[in-house]
């Protein structure tokens, strides 16, 4: 069976990731080693977060990476 592709499963799990409380957004990322992850973003990095948030989405890491509130910049 082949692996789907990093953006289906991003788009497959959106609503999902984006309605835990403090998570800000996400993005497709690189580990060290070159292999595909995902990078979620949140607020501030607490145990409840690290519970929540899955290692791994349809075999893709997961990295939380903490960014504070991300606000749109003044046009």
């Amino acid at each position: 069976m082949q692996k789907k592709s990093i953006e289906e499963v991003m788009r497959e799990h959106s609503d999902k990731i984006m309605s835990i409380e403090g998570v800000v957004g996400f993005y497709q990322g690189k580990l060290d080693d070159g292999r595909d992850c995902i990078t979620i973003m949140v607020i501030k990095l607490n145990d409840k977060l690290e519970e929540l948030i899955p290692k791994e989405l349809d075999g893709y890491p997961v990295i939380i990476e903490e960014t504070g509130e991300i606000k749109p910049m003044n046009q």
